[in-house]
């Protein structure tokens, strides 16, 4: 494999970093620097004008409005996004479930929801989990029943919730997993069905984390009536749609340029001198080794991800590989929020974040990161926990 980058490639470097540099909002920017809840409007400002360019959906097939970019320039991109510190285009449609409709879906089922997925202007949200149904997410109870309504057309009726709904609170519509065959094998009588969350009888219920925001939602789906013709796939045969879906998922959240970022940001913070901390803490051999070993975990994952980007080129989807990267991919996450609270010491405590909101307590960068921290402990969980991961490799690569 190749990594040295042509002269078209630092071109394209060029005009991504323009680009950005000439047309990220400066409301949001703003926004972002003063650590601001973010709005619905403030999340989607970015992707729109990344879909009037025709960047916002780069990893999609040309024929439904993907770049045609190759493995390098996408990786460019994502660099450049992170270099900038620009807000992420949410996944829930661009990643995770526009390649379930281009592969699996109808006709009109691409023409009816891609373009909305693609211009940012149709927000969704993910109906996987429950409670008693995380990992072991074939085990869901959610139930769809087929029924004909009174105007002849054929309907399922939902019951159930789904929990840990990510930023619920703002969807438009929401892809869920159901069960439309209770008496299956737990994979095989689950159907993938989307869902128009205006729809009569669903209801949004906050979930505050523990640094106090509303991040994630109980859904809960009473009698909920959803067209026949919103499957996608066949039914009952919905788990090939979730399988495909959480590869795609689970590649997207390596997040390898943003963690390369955010190792900049714990160098700048233990870089700095301070008085009470007995001068820079990047001086101390053992934090100085923390840093290197992360840095080059950082590095590994980063060329599996352009081994990955390359396959994909070439017309593979994401396989086995996506739970390496997975799995690395959150640990060194997690690593970077650890050694950020270490970095700022007694000046990430909550209680004295919030004192000090007012009062000038410790340093700006301090801001958030505890927040941060207990934030990124769900991310070795959510899209398919790291355990499950491990059994994944164990069983598809290793042939255990």
């Amino acid at each position: 494999m190749n990594l040295d980058f042509s002269p078209e490639d630092a071109a394209f470097r060029e005009e991504a970093r323009t680009f950005i540099a000439q047309n990220y909002p400066k409301e949001l920017r703003e926004k972002q620097d003063r650590g601001e809840e973010l709005s619905k409007e403030d999340y989607l400002s970015w992707h729109r004008i990344l879909a009037k360019k025709g960047w916002a959906t780069p990893s999609w097939p040309v024929e439904f409005g993907g770049t045609g970019w190759t493995p390098t320039q996408k990786y460019i991109w994502s660099e450049e996004q992170a270099r900038a510190d620009t807000l992420g285009i949410l996944p829930f449609g661009v990643s995770m479930l526009a390649p379930v409709i281009y592969t699996f879906g109808t006709q009109e089922q691409k023409e009816k929801f891609l373009p909305g997925i693609r211009d940012g202007l149709v927000w969704w949200c993910q109906g996987y989990s429950e409670p008693g149904a995380g990992s072991d997410l074939a085990s869901l109870k959610t139930k769809a029943e087929r029924v004909t309504g009174d105007d002849s057309k054929e309907y399922y009726i939902v019951n159930g919730q789904k929990t840990w709904t990510t930023l619920g609170q703002h969807a438009d519509w929401g892809f869920f997993l159901v069960r439309t065959d209770p008496d299956a094998k737990p994979q095989s009588g689950i159907s993938f069905l989307l869902i128009d969350m205006k729809t009569p009888g669903i209801e949004v219920r906050r979930i505050t984390t523990l640094e106090g925001g509303h991040e994630v939602n109980d859904v809960f789906l009473d009698n909920v009536k959803v067209p026949v013709e919103n499957r996608v796939f066949h039914e009952n045969q919905g788990w090939t749609c979730a399988k495909a879906l959480l590869a795609h998922e689970r590649t997207g959240i390596a997040g390898v340029a943003r963690s390369k970022r955010g190792l900049e940001k714990v160098r700048e913070i233990a870089g700095t001198e301070r008085s009470d901390a007995g001068g820079a803490l990047l001086a101390d051999p053992f934090f100085k080794r923390k840093v290197a070993e992360l840095e080059i975990d950082l590095t590994a994952l980063e060329f599996t991800e352009l081994r990955t980007l390359a396959g994909e080129s070439s017309g593979k989807g994401p396989g086995p590989e996506s739970s390496i990267l997975k799995i690395k991919g959150t640990e060194i996450q997690q690593r970077l929020t650890e050694l950020v609270l270490e970095a700022v010491g007694h000046y990430g405590a909550p209680y004295l974040r919030d004192l000090g909101h007012n009062a000038n307590i410790g340093p700006d960068y301090a801001d958030g990161v505890a927040g941060d921290y207990f934030n990124m402990r769900k991310t070795s969980i959510y899209g398919g926990s790291n355990e499950i991961q491990r059994n994944i490799i164990a069983k598809m690569v290793l042939g255990l």
